[in-house]
């Protein structure tokens, strides 16, 4: 190795572009692989997706306020989440654990109860996994897999120009709610008998800690016979998935700020730390709503479906967020960084 490239030159999206870049397909039942939310496979049928989540102790995860129970719950989440963005159903899943001497069967025992409480919730069967010895805290795997209608396959690249610009919920919430529990574990580190404050802040902890799987919106989009031109879920931040969705779709977008939705507990948050509400909905993480296009002529039976928000529109080039004064600022995306990365 005569040349050596730092990593955080590149960044997460170009690195993984570098370390996949002339991958060849050799055979024919797969149809998609790297570059989407999941990959894709012809089965006869339909298609199968599959997507992998891999996540470490002291760069995505926190044990110190992150109860082992909430995060079984939401490595299912966050793995599943990628099949929704597809347009596909989440059906089975498994999960590898590189396990340090510092827990016992009792924390493992936890954390499977709110992996096993998410597969219930969402109708999803833990099929395998693995376990191995880690020298270093807690790493988590997670397989999930998942099936969609030939029909109804959805990609990030098939957005088109005029289409409406959708989103299923108000974002930042789980910034704002990573946030409190950081301000709380450093005022209180070193405390014998540790009583933090979250009174009047359920619901940024909830986006969090406990988020939700929106598979009620790929039921509603069958429902009524819509198929989105394109979808991506948001979990590194509203700016850097757009992007993605556009640079994948070869277009622009208009996003109007006015439009986007962010709680009143989030915006309360933020005035707690003196933070900007509008940076946690742009560039905070694991929100796992879905952004999605559908042509203009489904305007009407998208809003039937109610929770639903049209925060703009696609365009030939250029990704702008438009101020309720008219000002165009460029979309840049950081995308979301863990508390230790």
């Amino acid at each position: 190795m005569s040349k050596r490239t730092e990593i955080s030159t590149l960044g997460h999206f170009g690195l993984i572009d570098r370390l996949t870049d002339n991958l060849e397909t050799r055979n024919s039942s797969t149809v998609l692989g790297v570059g989407d939310d999941a990959a894709v496979i012809d089965v006869g049928d339909h298609y199968l997706l599959i997507s992998t989540e891999l996540l470490h102790e002291g760069v995505h995860f926190d044990l110190t306020y992150f109860p082992l129970k909430h995060l079984g719950y939401k490595v299912v989440v966050a793995a599943a989440s990628d099949i929704i963005a597809m347009n596909g159903r989440p059906t089975q899943l498994t999960v590898s654990l590189g396990i340090s001497a510092r827990f016992a069967v009792e924390h493992l025992e936890e954390l499977y109860e709110g992996i096993k409480a998410a597969c219930k919730e969402y109708a999803i069967d833990l099929v395998g996994g693995d376990t191995t010895a880690s020298t270093n805290g807690l790493t988590i795997g997670v397989t999930a897999v998942g099936e969609v209608a030939k029909d109804r396959l959805v990609r990030r690249s098939g957005a088109k120009e005029n289409d409406l610009v959708c989103l299923t919920s108000d974002l930042g919430a789980a910034y704002m709610g990573l946030h409190l529990l950081e301000r709380e574990r450093i005022a209180l580190d070193g405390h014998p008998n540790p009583n933090p404050d979250f009174k009047g802040h359920e619901y940024i902890l909830r986006r969090w800690l406990k988020p939700d799987l929106r598979t009620d919106i790929i039921k509603a989009l069958e429902a009524e016979g819509v198929v989105p031109t394109s979808m991506i879920d948001i979990t590194d931040g509203l700016a850097s998935d757009a992007l993605q969705l556009c640079r994948a779709s070869g277009c622009g977008m208009r996003l109007y700020l006015e439009r986007i939705p962010i709680a009143a507990e989030t915006r309360a948050m933020a005035d707690e730390l003196n933070a900007d509400p509008i940076v946690a909905m742009l560039n905070g993480g694991d929100d796992f709503e879905l952004l999605f296009t559908v042509p203009l002529e489904m305007r009407d039976k998208v809003l039937h479906f109610g929770g639903i928000d049209v925060i703009g529109h696609v365009t030939k080039r250029g990704c702008v967020l438009v101020t309720p004064e008219g000002g165009e600022i460029p979309l840049t995306a950081p995308g979301f960084a863990h508390r230790e990365e």
